[in-house]
């Protein structure tokens, strides 16, 4: 039975310091909170990586601010994954080097090859700390919604992996053109074949966007469990106040025993299991990380 690892999708959320419900009133900066939540788990997700590239020293700050067996997953900058990003999100000089334009986002395909190759350049130096010191379980490709199966797109994969060798990839697909009836198995298949960690997900169903759970194993140090809520209502709507309106969801004792299920069966056929909970409003994350551990380990004991 392989290593189950429960964690949440960042430990700095803004809805989460201000409930207030989390953090004991004493850490009130940035050390002591992530010393306060690595004593409560054993993993964590970087979400700061998707906005804006890492910093070597803050991630030298986190290796030194955690335990020795502490692990951390960094979600891949936003342009390497097809998203959109604005000027401020790159680093000032990089800024200076853009070419004149009137729109307000960009992609990565609009940047010269010179820039775009900087960009992998600082992206690996500032999670290097990280895997340098062995806490750095997996960068998160996790693809816009509109990156579709396709040649072109499993070219792209192949790049990010030149790009980041030496980086243990996962791929979460945002699509559900990934998984229907004649390219579930090739989209596996294209996973194992790269050594790529395939990312089961539980998320609302019944939109372009969703995409079924497929409890797979396609790398055998690591399985990934990625849970967003199952809040259809907010799923896709436009103009929510903040991003985290999307994930204002609660899993239920019942729902998390049969995700633990599954999730042990991941354990049987991997080394380690990561499960994030990315349903960050307030403290539900939190939360329901905690109750699943407890499930998962009272399994395991029977």
């Amino acid at each position: 039975m392989g290593e189950v690892l429960v964690g949440t999708a960042s430990w700095t959320d803004a809805t989460l310091i201000k409930s207030g419900r989390f953090y004991p009133p004493q850490a009130k900066t940035a050390e002591a909170r992530l010393q306060y939540y690595a004593a409560q788990f054993p993993l964590v997700e970087i979400d700061s990586t998707y906005y804006a590239l890492p910093n070597q020293r803050t991630a030298q700050l986190w290796v030194e601010r955690t335990p020795a067996d502490f692990a951390f997953n960094a979600k891949a900058f936003r342009l390497f994954t097809g998203h959109p990003a604005q000027a401020s999100a790159l680093p000032a000089d990089l800024r200076r080097a853009l070419p004149p334009t009137d729109k307000s986002n960009f992609y990565l395909r609009d940047l010269s090859e010179e820039i775009r190759g900087e960009l992998w350049r600082r992206f690996r130096l500032g999670l290097e700390p990280l895997r340098q010191s062995g806490k750095l379980g997996v960068v998160l490709l996790q693809f816009a919604p509109w990156f579709v199966f396709g040649r072109e797109s499993f070219e792209h994969i192949v790049h990010c992996a030149e790009m980041l060798e030496g980086f243990r990839l996962a791929v979460e697909f945002r699509n559900k053109s990934w998984f229907g009836d004649k390219t579930r198995e090739k989209t596996i298949a294209f996973e194992r074949d790269h050594g790529l960690v395939h990312v089961v997900v539980d998320e609302p169903q019944g939109f372009a966007s969703s995409i079924p759970q497929v409890w797979e194993v396609t790398c055998p140090d690591l399985a990934i469990l990625r849970l967003h809520g199952r809040n259809r209502e907010m799923w896709t709507r436009k103009g929510l106040a903040t991003s985290a309106e999307r994930f204002n969801y609660l899993y239920s004792t019942a729902e998390l025993q049969a995700l633990a299920s599954n999730a042990q069966d991941l354990a049987r056929r991997a080394r380690r299991v990561h499960v994030l909970f990315n349903n960050c409003h307030e403290d539900k994350a939190q939360r329901n990380a905690a109750q699943f551990r407890q499930i998962v380990g009272d399994l395991i004991r029977r």
